[in-house]
């Protein structure tokens, strides 16, 4: 049985569904998140950028060393993809920064540097959906407005029951139609902060806090005990498998990689060379090296959304390597300098695991 919207409001002598979670979050939430200290709308939309699918304990190292890199919006526009990548490296979900990246240049070129208060304009601009929108027109501007971020959806699915919460296009529509229907008149920025916070540390996926919780009275998963069963998640699907082999060309100091299109895969980020032991011998002389001996390394799985790729790595020992590549988008990078190169997680695991000096 699904509560009914009109619930949201309380029951008598109780406060509002909002005043609720603005209470909770005046007196338990967090405050002291470095983007909470600020109206900037660019500090605003890179936290939110950055906290997609990513926890806060581990955007705030990035958060901080990327501002001191890139202080201002149009710093982060005028700057090379690559000098973004490269701060990026490690947070995962490249796509991010690359629309990151082009909306900076496209607020700059077409909007004079500025975001809009209104969310439905900052939606147009490429990265921003509509919930990151609304945030940065709350956060910045105190626009009132509805955001529906993954913790957001999991409260409200769990205290309305709301059935098919994101796994259907309706369910989709009926969380939004919700989101908005609970909007308070005032302390929007306490409200949608203390609706993060509260799916955040108290409604979480697993081992939910439901003691702690401001909305537990009104919520129909504790009710009827149905907290691992809501939101209903799809069925996991089986992914498709795919495999290729990788030339790793070493000389104990430097190890050749090359830049992925900026779009696809592992777009723009520094990876591997394609290639297998019949080619590794005319590879290695073309780029200046005198192949000393070939072994294959344990092979290297990563999923990605919609396959899961293997990677057979061919580890090549060479010596007389040339200090540039005789491809452009091919380099040697010193392996003293793989930790915070712009490489894929898993190459970068691999490059770090190697021995020096051999």
């Amino acid at each position: 049985m699904t509560l009914p919207v009109t619930a949201a409001a309380g029951f008598p002598g109780c406060p509002s569904f909002a005043g609720r979670v603005i209470a909770w979050q005046e007196a338990n939430g967090r405050h002291d998140l470095p983007w909470q200290q600020t109206r900037d709308a660019y500090r605003i939309w890179l936290s939110e950028i950055m906290l997609q699918q990513t926890q806060v304990q581990t955007v705030l190292p990035y958060y901080a060393r990327f501002l001191l890199s890139f202080p201002t919006l149009e710093a982060l526009a005028a700057a090379p993809l690559e000098s973004v990548l490269e701060l990026w490296s490690g947070l995962g979900y490249y796509a991010r920064a690359r629309n990151l990246h082009r909306c900076a240049q496209t607020v700059v070129a077409e909007r004079a540097g500025t975001f809009s208060a209104d969310p439905i304009e900052n939606a147009r601009l490429p990265g921003i959906g509509r919930s990151t929108a609304a945030a940065i027109s709350i956060f910045a501007f105190a626009r009132r407005a509805a955001i529906l971020d993954g913790n957001v959806k999991r409260v409200l699915a769990r205290c309305f029951a709301v059935e098919d919460a994101g796994s259907t296009a309706a369910g989709e529509r009926a969380l939004w139609a919700l989101a908005e229907s609970l909007l308070p008149d005032s302390r929007i920025e306490s409200y949608t902060q203390g609706m993060m916070d509260l799916g955040a540390t108290v409604c979480k996926r697993r081992k939910p806090a439901c003691d702690a919780c401001p909305v537990r009275e009104i919520c129909v998963a504790w009710r009827d005990g149905r907290q691992a069963e809501l939101p209903r998640r799809l069925p996991a699907r089986t992914l498709p498998e795919r495999a290729s082999g990788v030339l790793l060309l070493t000389d104990g100091q430097c190890v050749l990689l090359e830049r992925r299109p900026p779009v696809g895969i592992w777009g723009g980020l520094l990876t591997l060379p394609e290639g297998g032991a019949d080619a590794a011998e005319v590879f290695a002389l073309r780029h200046g090296c005198r192949l000393r001996s070939m072994r294959t390394l344990a092979p290297v799985s990563h999923s990605f959304s919609h396959f899961r790729l293997t990677l057979t790595v061919l580890c090549c020992e060479v010596d007389e390597r040339r200090p540039v590549a005789a491809q452009a988008f091919r380099e040697w990078l010193p392996l003293a300098h793989v930790a915070r190169a712009a490489l894929p997680a898993p190459i970068r695991k691999l490059l770090l695991a190697l021995p020096r000096g051999a």
